[in-house]
């Protein structure tokens, strides 16, 4: 049986016993869309595909280094970091090509916990566009830095002075990618065999860089794959001796990483007198349809009040320059690179969005529930976008309630004040999500940085 043919509980019992397993790995994303997850044995897991498990959840209490929040009321000291109920997701099964003959399954929390889970907030939304007659898709585009280190060798160089897989500047090579073919056919063929395919891999403008382009399909199977990708990317490097990094903004000398998202809806079959999509009207100029207008106005207004779930982390915000490839306002554009929201004129099958603002560190759930949410938003209130750039966005004003959060403590408190991400995702996930992101930036302000000890020590 193919792993991606297994549907239901019974299906994933055949799976596993075909193979003569004695345990398969499960996993979970957390807030920051790091995976969490373990090796569960052959009568555990049955048993939890009957009746679901429990996974303590301080994962969904602490951040990416496994440091605990002290400002959240969901879980903490004070709740005693209970277990939370998890299910299992029968359909996610896997090829683990990394390990053999191994088997991944992903899971998803439940009950209550389910109100802060990252997957479940994007549900949420999937589930508003489905009452609205539309089914949603997406791909992922990830840009990611390779370096000839491993994860002893970059804490011993306190990350600096690292050493770029390849040299210079070098977008398109095909030097660069036949010299380095068995890398990249690995990268392929893990894609592959994991359900991620990747419709394009090329080196992007960089020492190092790479670019990743996922294949679009329905939206949180796009969102499952991309966050399973830069998982497993992580890992496929590390097992060839190198180290794959997703920061936003790893360096001042270089472009930042993105993680652009495309976005287009289908109506729903059997929902009114419409089919294919509904972005596309070729009476329209660029075949734009009402639809497609209305949900670029949403995710343009939303952006700011949102953005700390497109740009969740402190470095985030140190790639949100002019001139590096990286919006800085809720800026639109007809097949524009240089605004944050890029509308691809096409056909039926490809008119579509490019949230172009989203980066490389960003949680893939949770950018696309935000991506999307605004949208269907904007579909709902019939907004009307404004402000098209034609040209260089960098080098234009814009209008001053276009202008976008400058930091991570900003952009928390526009997602705690946004009535729109409240009615969105709920009360309990937005004063969760902010929580954790004012925690972040807390973190950042207990710390030194080199900036400033060049700049004061001797001097000031």
């Amino acid at each position: 049986m193919n792993p991606r043919d297994v549907k239901s509980i019974s299906d994933a019992k055949k799976i596993v016993e075909s193979r003569g397993l004695s345990h398969v790995k499960v996993g979970l994303f957390d807030n920051d869309g790091v995976m969490r997850g373990k090796y569960m044995s052959r009568e555990k897991f049955f048993s939890s595909l009957d009746n679901g498990f429990a996974f303590c959840d301080v994962v969904l209490g602490w951040d990416s280094k496994d440091q605990l929040y002290d400002n959240v009321t969901y879980t903490g000291w004070h709740t005693g970091y209970p277990d939370a109920p998890v299910q299992v997701l029968p359909d996610s099964c896997r090829n683990l090509p990394l390990e053999e003959n191994m088997l991944l399954f992903l899971a998803e929390f439940s009950e209550q916990a389910e109100s802060v889970c990252p997957r479940a907030a994007l549900r949420r939304v999937l589930d508003k566009a489905v009452n609205m007659g539309f089914e949603a898709f997406a791909g992922f585009e990830y840009e990611f830095f390779m370096f000839e280190e491993t994860p002893d060798s970059i804490r011993e160089k306190n990350y600096t002075d690292l050493k770029p897989m390849t040299p210079g500047w070098f977008g398109y090579s095909m030097i660069r990618s036949s010299t380095h073919a068995d890398l990249h056919r690995q990268i392929l063929e893990m894609s592959e065999q994991m359900d991620f395919p990747i419709e394009g891999l090329h080196t992007e403008t960089g020492p190092g860089v790479l670019e990743a382009a996922i294949a679009v399909d329905s939206a949180l199977n796009a969102a499952d794959k991309g966050a399973l990708f830069k998982t497993f990317m992580k890992v496929l490097a590390q097992q060839n001796g190198l180290m794959a990094t997703f920061m936003a903004k790893w360096s001042n000398d270089y472009p930042g990483q993105s993680g652009h998202i495309h976005m287009s809806l289908q109506y729903k079959k059997g929902h009114g007198s419409h089919s294919g999509s509904a972005f596309y009207d070729g009476s329209k100029k660029n075949n734009i349809s009402a639809v497609q207008r209305h949900f670029v106005a949403g995710q343009q207004k939303l952006m700011g009040q949102l953005l700390c779930m497109v740009s969740p982390t402190i470095n985030s915000y140190s790639r949100m320059i002019p001139g590096f490839w990286a919006p800085t306002d809720a800026s639109l554009g007809i097949d524009n690179r240089t605004t944050a929201l890029r509308i691809i004129p096409g056909s039926d099958k490809s008119q579509r969005v490019e949230h172009r603002l989203g980066s490389a560190d960003a949680n893939p759930y949770l950018a696309l529930a935000a991506a999307l949410g605004a949208g269907l938003v904007g579909i709902e209130q019939q907004w009307e976008p404004e402000n098209e750039i034609k040209g260089n966005a960098y080098s234009q004003q814009h209008p001053v309630h276009l202008a976008l959060p400058k930091t991570l403590w900003d952009a928390a408190q526009a997602l705690k004040n946004s009535d729109a991400a409240r009615n969105l995702f709920g009360d309990t996930f937005v004063e969760h999500f902010a929580a954790s992101r004012e925690w972040e930036e807390r973190e950042f302000r207990r710390h030194i940085t080199d900036w400033e000890l060049d700049r004061y020590f001797e001097i000031i």
